[in-house]
């Protein structure tokens, strides 16, 4: 059988249907095969109500009384039902969920999947799942349940799949190590289990199939890399230390160790591949420096790339300070600089040894006489084009050695996997004197009591306040969808009344490049005391005197992200202070408990990575989604298991290359992965 057919080959797909599948991203049969059950229902073992207890359960009844009433928290509508049997009667309750008043018959069985649990101070059935009872039939064991694609449910796929049985007999293997029709028989048992222990050892063998991709991947990468040749930047202790010396400040032993680690790296003829991660703070821009003067000493040039003109302007400034003093000339180039082609003639001549830029260092006109070091800033921020275009200004025939630094700690079980051809050096120590910052969930009603009273103290001593909205115009969010969050406009309107004292301003990604960079100027001076932004201050904004962030709405930020926006106040040597507030009468999310009780990136990386997994922590990655679809990266019993195959299929040579789906299928991790 061949996977890589149309979806509409299939048996029963016609073209509306393949169309609905396809902007899902179910093109091929192999797409079909491997979307998966999400969860699956034993409705035979179906509870009457008079025996249900608390946890997960099954019950089959009617359902009447449907209603829907908004919550004082304006986003949140709750619908609300009975169900019956012969035996009793259960009240239900959906969040978010309207639809379901119109979705049920009246006199027409369902069953109803979900939790039963205390809300309120009454048992309820917590957002159940629903089935209609004449679409499931006299069917014995498990009942797949499909993620709903547009108008197609999960019941139209379970019908599509039943019509594709015959089929997957003829599905071929993917992997040489393992035994022959063990993929054609997980995936069957994944959509037709005999049993929940069935079904999650056939999905254990397709995580596993993922993994080998994967980190397949990650190693040919790293073999691509080691065919390169860079030009040696050997390593002059002497004057080294001699700048190390002249710092107002001790290294901390991490930054000495990773600054060890790449000049070692730079030394050598195979090219630098090396992922600089530090929490915020950790004093990764130092080791960038003493890179950068490795290089300089080496009469070489070096690119530096950052995602922002701000950020870009930060380090110019901190470099042209350590570095400028032993006669190493530094530059900046971004979009707005004046000057530029006689600034690019003095970068082309080679005049000018570190340039520190944003994608105005990508552009054709912009040439290197010898360019041995790229440094990237907040990496993922880039995509692999991109870095691609830096990458190829070094001197033909050679690649530079690569730097890439992020300050979102990246877990232990990413770096053995999407990010598994890399050399990682990791700063896992703040600078001396660098306090922890203190952390609280707070419900935004009680702003006014707990909240604004700090803020007054804060603003009393002359230090600055970050102002966290997810919407930029009332009913606008960040991201152009309908948001009822207040916005960074009215809040600043707001603030401004109850700190008439205080200069607020406000800031989002949608004003123009200059509009910002003037906002982030005038906080930097110390001209505006509270700054009332979207996350565009997520990364790089360094305003020492800045020691008090709000964050509204935390509920709907990622983890990683509020670790990150949390980073930019405490970097002047005061005590830092963040505020998660929360809207409505919700209980507080695990994530923010998590962050209210610990400052350590890397922990939070790990916890992040087990509640939402890679996709929705590191987004796109580089430049394509990860995707996986079944593996779970948390599980590294399965991933040292997957590694030690990988190792014996490289040792195949040639041989590899008769594999061809697994061959073609890696190439897509491969863009995902590489970073040069």
């Amino acid at each position: 059988m061949n996977l890589t057919e149309p979806v509409e080959s299939l048996k029963g797909v016609g073209p509306k249907t393949a169309e609905i599948l396809r902007k899902v991203g179910i093109k091929t049969t192999r797409d079909f095969f491997y979307n998966l059950p999400r969860d699956y229902e034993n409705f035979q073992q179906a509870n009457s109500i008079m025996e249900i207890r608390p946890g997960k359960v099954t019950i089959r009844g009617k359902i009447d009384s449907l209603t829907t009433r908004r919550t004082r928290r304006r986003n949140l509508s709750i619908t609300e039902g009975v169900v019956r049997d012969k035996t009793g009667a259960v009240k239900v309750v959906w969040f978010n969920q309207s639809y379901r008043t119109k979705q049920f018959e009246k006199d027409k069985e369902y069953f109803f999947t979900g939790n039963y649990e205390l809300k309120n101070g009454r048992f309820s059935l917590i957002s159940p799942s629903a089935a209609l009872v004449a679409d499931i039939g006299p069917r014995m064991g498990l009942s797949p349940i499909y993620v709903a694609h547009g108008r197609i449910r999960s019941m139209d796929f379970q019908r599509l799949v039943e019509k594709s049985r015959a089929l997957f007999n003829s599905i071929p293997d993917l992997l040489p190590t393992v035994k022959t029709g063990v993929r054609k028989e997980a995936l069957f048992k994944a959509h037709f289990p005999e049993s929940l222990k069935t079904a999650a050892k056939a999905r254990e063998y397709l995580a596993y199939e993922e993994l080998f991709s994967l980190i397949l991947a990650a190693k040919l990468n790293r073999r691509e890399n080691e065919k390169l040749r860079a030009t040696p930047v050997p390593f002059q202790a002497k004057e080294v230390k001699r700048f190390v010396d002249s710092l107002p400040f001790k290294l901390t032993n991490a930054q000495r160790l990773a600054s060890w680690e790449i000049f070692q790296n730079m030394e050598n003829e195979t090219p630098m591949n090396r992922l600089l991660q530090g929490d915020v703070g950790s004093g990764k821009t130092m080791v960038a420096a003493m890179a950068a003067y490795a290089a300089a000493l080496a009469r070489k040039q070096v690119a530096f790339l950052a995602p922002t003109a701000i950020l870009a302007k930060q380090h110019y400034d901190k470099f042209a300070q350590l570095l400028g003093n032993f006669g190493v000339s530094v530059a900046l180039l971004t979009g707005a600089t004046k000057g530029k082609a006689e600034l690019k003639r003095e970068i082309r001549s080679g005049r000018i040894q570190v340039v520190i830029g944003t994608h105005a260092l990508l552009t054709d006109d912009t040439e290197f006489a010898d360019l041995a070091l790229v440094i990237i800033d907040e990496q993922h921020r880039f995509g692999v084009n991109q870095r691609q275009k830096l990458v190829l200004k070094s001197p033909k025939d050679t690649a530079p050695h690569l730097l890439m630094m992020t300050a979102t700690p990246i877990p232990r079980s990413l770096q053995l996997t999407v990010f598994g051809d890399l050399d990682v050096s990791i700063l896992g120590e703040l600078p001396k004197g660098r306090q922890p910052i203190s952390t609280k969930i707070m419900a935004e009603t009680a702003a006014k009591e707990e909240l604004y009273p700090k803020m007054r103290e804060i603003l009393g001593t002359g230090q600055q306040i970050y102002w966290i909205s997810k919407a930029i115009e009332d009913g606008v969010g960040a991201d152009g969808a309908k948001s009822e969050v207040t916005s960074v406009k009215t809040r600043t309107k707001r603030l401004r009344e109850v700190f008439p004292e205080a200069k607020v301003e406000f800031l989002h990604g949608k004003m123009k490049p200059a509009e910002k960079d003037e906002v982030m100027e005038r906080f930097s001076r110390g001209e505006i005391q509270i700054l009332v932004s979207t996350t565009v201050v997520e990364v790089g904004v360094d305003v020492p005197n800045a020691n008090l962030m709000v964050i509204e709405n935390s509920e709907s930020y990622g983890l990683a992200q509020l670790h990150q926006l949390r980073g930019r106040v405490g970097r002047g040597g005061e005590a830092g202070f963040c505020y998660l507030l929360t809207s409505g009468d919700l209980q507080p999310s695990r994530r923010l408990r998590e962050l209210e009780r610990s400052t350590d990136g890397f922990y939070l990386s790990e916890v992040d990575l087990k509640l939402r997994g890679p996709g929705e922590i590191y987004g796109s990655l580089q430049h394509g989604a990860l995707d996986l679809r079944i593996a779970s990266l948390s599980d590294t019993k399965l991933i040292h298991r997957a590694q030690a195959d990988v190792e014996k299929f490289l040792q195949m040579g040639e041989k590899m290359l008769e594999y061809r789906e697994l061959m073609a299928g890696i190439k897509k991790y491969q863009q995902i992965t590489t970073l040069n």
